[in-house]
């Protein structure tokens, strides 16, 4: 009910509404918020690390005589909105030169962590170089335990159609039951394209920063020496397994399947090759990477990051078959065995830091301007310009 005292309450507060008008008009406005003022980190390098151990390697092989100023990269904890639950802070040296992401593992967490760091407000990622630095199977082939890894292509092997082998009656022998989206046989290029298949990175960086990493001496250890041996015949087809860890540039699968296996390994080497148009070279594995590579190229777009500058660098932790006679799931499920894992977390800190300080070292005779590439760089719809030298089209 409006009553004579509801109507005097109103008129009071429309004269003092009235009254306070004009000292609003005149007033300091309001200031803004701190984040809209704040000056943005400007990290050179960026560490991408995968899970637990991949992050702490960087803290326990930091060198102690390094030219760095300072190699602390828990000096400054950044938490952002939307990282995973399990690792929610950014790391940093005191200056933010150096800052490390721990993604979580697999595909999903990967591109959802990198996509909160690109969109935070806090941060120029423009000049950045980007160090995806994790453990992988290896292909014997090509590299063995406790090699380090650096890749030029990222395929994306999990991404096609899957059949149980044992459905496919006689045509199953020697097969894996994969064969690629949109085609009819094993050995068909896709027809049908999602544009994260295959990323081309930046060779010329690849052939730089690999030359950083040969100037420093590889972890090992007799059980991974022991191990290796088993892999000896008579054809040394598997040659580089058998050796001394070591820097190989060659590529690397992307599943969120941590398959193991000759026959699987085989396919994806095929795989491998089939996408790349016969450049690439499959010797290492991983769960994250051409989600990783996705987010960037994409951050690219954006004008957030240079996709020229990234560097993945992998580290065999285990073999990704098993040696001649050996029951395919013992080497599955007796990595403990192969020693690999240890020496392999270890290398990702020692090469991974060879790799920071040799870009740190020259940053302003050569990496501040950018390592130009002179081959094809982007995914496989050419998202980036240029034309690529792989897919449908070739």
């Amino acid at each position: 009910m409006y009553t004579p005292i509801s109507r005097t309450l109103t008129n009071l507060l429309l004269l003092f509404f009235f009254l306070l008008l004009p000292s609003l008009a005149t007033s300091t406005p309001i200031a803004p918020r701190a984040s809209q003022t704040t000056t943005k980190h400007t990290p050179k390098i960026f560490i991408i690390s995968l899970f637990t151990p991949e992050a702490t390697t960087w803290y326990t092989h930091a060198p102690s005589n390094s030219s760095i100023s300072s190699t602390n990269l828990l000096s400054n904890n950044i938490t952002l909105p939307l990282l995973s639950p399990l690792f929610p802070s950014i790391h940093c040296t005191p200056t933010h030169e150096i800052c490390q992401l721990v993604t979580g593992e697999a595909e999903i967490n990967a591109a959802t962590s990198l996509t909160a760091l690109l969109l935070s407000p806090l941060f120029n990622l423009s000049k950045t170089y980007f160090l995806v630095a994790g453990i992988a199977g290896v292909n014997p082939e090509h590299a063995t335990l406790g090699s380090a890894m650096f890749a030029r292509y990222a395929v994306q092997v999990g991404l096609q159609y899957e059949l149980d082998p044992r459905e496919l009656g006689d045509a199953a022998e020697g097969v894996t039951g994969y064969i690629a989206q949109g085609a009819r046989a094993v050995g068909e290029y896709p027809r049908d394209i999602y544009g994260t298949e295959v990323f081309e990175l930046n060779d010329e960086l690849r052939h730089v920063v690999a030359g950083f990493a040969r100037g420093v001496e590889l972890s090992d250890s007799a059980l991974a020496h022991t191990y290796r041996s088993h892999y000896i015949t008579d054809d040394n087809r598997y040659f580089a397994g058998t050796q001394p860890p070591s820097v190989v540039e060659c590529d690397v699968a992307t599943s969120d399947t941590f398959f193991s296996g000759k026959l699987l390994a085989e396919g994806f080497a095929d795989f491998t090759a089939l996408m790349t148009n016969g450049t690439g070279v499959y010797c290492s594995t991983a769960q994250e990477d051409n989600a990783l590579l996705e987010g960037l190229v994409r951050g690219h777009v954006a004008g957030l990051v240079d996709f020229e500058r990234v560097v993945v660098l992998r580290t065999g932790s285990d073999m990704d078959r098993p040696y001649p006679g050996q029951p395919a799931l013992e080497n599955l499920f007796g990595m403990e065995m192969q020693g690999g894992y240890p020496i392999a977390i270890a290398n990702v800190g020692i090469v991974g830091w060879a790799v920071v300080e040799g870009i740190l070292g020259e940053w302003d005779s050569r990496f501040e301007e950018g390592v130009k590439a002179s081959n094809y760089v982007g995914d496989i719809l050419g998202t980036l310009g240029g034309t690529p030298d792989f897919g449908p089209g070739i």
